[in-house]
């Protein structure tokens, strides 16, 4: 996500020809959404992807369990 906020900064720049990135070829320019490609792709074929929606949901999980427990008053809460 943050190549893309760059790209798309430094599109932004370029075509309002703001000086330092206007002097930039378009090369630069398109590189921050090749890097994005090769991020995605490579946490897409690692799983990385895959673990964080996993460990998201077990969050989500663990705390409904412990507002099911507290609701029910199995729970001791200290004070």
């Amino acid at each position: 996500m943050y190549f893309l906020g760059l790209g798309v900064m430094l599109l932004v720049l370029k075509v309002l020809a703001w000086e330092p990135v206007a002097s930039l070829s378009w090369w630069w320019v398109a590189l921050p959404y090749v890097m994005a490609v090769a991020w995605w792709a490579w946490a897409d074929s690692s799983g990385y992807t895959k673990r964080k929606a996993m460990d998201r949901e077990n969050q989500k999980r663990d705390a409904r369990r412990e507002r099911t427990k507290e609701a029910l008053g199995t729970i001791n809460r200290r004070r």
